[in-house]
């Protein structure tokens, strides 16, 4: 690495990592009274919590008893509500989409979608690829003192190459732009395309760390999994579909340190058109959804047509596998971050984050474990150290949820208001 490249890199690592007083939300204090509070963290909840919010971060956080209320705070009452940290998508796409179509990337249609995020209470996006300079610009703005819509981590371009050398020097175009994650693909699309060789995804994962940046891979087979682990891999950005995980691959990711990312609603969007889904009643969709865009999903020959596709049936299969997967490493102690690969067409944004939270429950985790998954520990996952508990120092990003979601996982969706850097998101 050239040494300007490196200050570059540097300053862009300072940047999101360093508070920077100036450049904080919410002039004042708040006081958020009488809440259970889950911190993210995955410890027990905290009942009659306060959680105290200053210039943008949290100030403090506890039981009543412990915690007190500053004298110039403006005091919110909360009681019987749950208040937990905003839910973090480990994988997501942003400004590409608009209605059913794709190639819509601006600035514009970039805010539009973080704000619909943030409406549902997804406060940040770790947007796996597709990422152009409009994304880039919004990420380094978001501290912004009013931000009021959904954090953006970026990756730039999907990394591929002909050769190890296309490879390496795709990576430096990406870390030239300053991404958060390098993204690849290992492969074939249901032996519809060809898997790139070893040498290549393992050139693209020493470029990436030569140039200190980790990589996440899209991937479907359990033999690509274990490659790209033992090539050094930092993320699995897929389930594994086509069988089965065994000890041979719990034992690798324990032993890397490696999270995995389900992406259930992926599949879902594979194949749940070939009927009119039940999510198309549900008024938390509802509220969100372009009525156009319902219209043409429900047209019969679009539902012919995902009904007679061999890959749809293929996916609706694959689902299966990737649900039993998930109960299997979480039992083994996996680390396991939420992510959705919502952003591409008829992947519903903000909604589809919810679902799969709720698919996690029905694979076998936990309604903590799953929000756990969705908050602190993909905040770890993703290197974000200011983001995804409730805790002191930390942005004020949370939730205010009408029923726990501890009793019901499905209560995610009794969203009374969502909160970021302090703000409160219009129309939450």
């Amino acid at each position: 690495m050239s040494k300007s490249n490196w200050f570059k890199f540097l300053s862009l690592t300072l940047l999101a990592l360093v508070p920077v007083v100036q450049l904080l939300a919410n002039d004042g204090t708040i006081a958020f009274v009488g809440a259970n509070i889950i911190d993210g963290t995955g410890a027990d909840p905290i009942e009659n919590g306060i959680l105290v919010v200053s210039n943008g971060k949290i100030r403090a956080v506890g039981p009543a008893e412990s915690v007190g209320v500053p004298s110039d705070a403006e005091t919110i009452n909360v009681y019987g509500k749950t208040i937990m940290p905003g839910m973090i998508n480990a994988h997501g796409h942003v400004g590409g989409t608009l209605g059913l179509e794709s190639g819509h990337y601006s600035t514009d249609n970039l805010l539009r979608q973080l704000s619909l995020y943030a409406r549902y209470g997804i406060t940040t996006i770790n947007s796996l690829g597709d990422d152009a300079e409009e994304g880039f610009a919004l990420r380094d703005a978001q501290l912004s003192p009013d931000l009021d819509r959904a954090r953006l981590f970026v990756a730039g371009a999907v990394i591929s190459g002909n050769s190890p050398a296309e490879a390496r020097a795709a990576v430096n175009r990406a870390a030239d732009l300053g991404a958060n994650y390098i993204k690849t693909r290992v492969d074939d699309n249901l032996g519809n395309s060809t898997k790139p060789a070893p040498e290549i995804f393992e050139a693209i994962i020493d470029q990436a760390h030569i140039r200190r940046l980790p990589v996440a891979v899209h991937l479907f087979y359990l033999d690509d999994a274990k490659a790209v682990l033992n090539a050094g891999a930092d993320l699995i950005a897929h389930s594994v579909r086509d069988m089965a995980v065994d000890r041979e691959f719990i034992d690798l990711i324990n032993e890397k340190g490696v999270c995995y990312v389900p992406t259930l609603t992926r599949e879902i969007s594979t194949f749940i058109y070939e009927s009119e889904p039940d999510f198309f009643s549900d008024p938390f969709f509802l509220k969100e959804a372009d009525p156009a865009v319902l219209e043409e999903l429900k047209s019969p020959e679009r539902q012919t047509r995902m009904r007679n596709s061999t890959s749809a049936q293929q996916y609706k299969i694959a689902l299966e596998v990737a649900m039993d997967n998930v109960g299997s490493l979480s039992d083994a102690g996996v680390s396991i971050a939420m992510g959705t690969d919502t952003g591409p067409p008829a992947r519903f944004q903000g909604y589809f984050e919810h679902m799969e939270v709720w698919l996690m429950v029905e694979s076998g985790m936990s309604p903590m474990e799953a929000i756990h998954a969705s908050t602190g520990k993909a905040a770890e996952c993703m290197n974000m150290s200011d983001l995804g508990t409730l805790e002191p120092g930390k942005w004020g990003d949370f939730i205010i949820l009408n029923e726990n979601p501890l009793d019901d996982i499905e209560n995610t969706r009794s969203i009374d208001s969502v909160w970021i850097a302090g703000n409160e998101v219009p129309g939450s």
